[in-house]
């Protein structure tokens, strides 16, 4: 089995109101339960924005200086996420696929490197 991340920009979501919020919870939680039936989810969690961010930090010097923000250069944002353990691309897909419909905004899917992988290849570039 291989670990897929499937997630969304925040930018890709439009302004919900509360109720639009709940409705959207309420869309997608058959399908997140479906995947935890199955036992292919590792982990799921929406609702990250701006607010949710609890520090920065980078290197200076070789230390690293957290700060309060900004953060990024950009208006993206993880949106949220679901990490899936499945047999191949494909059934990833699938699950990106129900949640895309189920939510009605875009999903991306991303394949971890497997056990004892690093995902970067030996002159140092991934």
């Amino acid at each position: 089995m291989t670990q897929y991340l499937i997630a969304f920009n925040d930018e890709w979501v439009p302004e919900h109101t509360a109720e639009q919020a709940r409705a959207k919870d309420a869309a997608v939680r058959p399908v997140i339960e479906e995947m935890r039936a199955q036992g292919v989810l590792v982990f799921a969690n929406g609702g990250l924005d701006r607010s949710t961010v609890v520090c920065g930090v980078e290197p200076v010097d070789g230390q690293p200086v957290f700060t309060d923000g900004p953060y990024v250069e950009t208006k993206e944002h993880l949106g949220g996420l679901v990490v899936v353990d499945v047999p191949d691309d494909a059934a990833a897909r699938r699950w990106a696929g129900r949640l895309a419909a189920a939510l009605d905004w875009p999903q991306e899917v991303h394949r971890f490197a497997g056990p004892g992988q690093t995902g970067w290849n030996g002159s140092g570039e991934r």
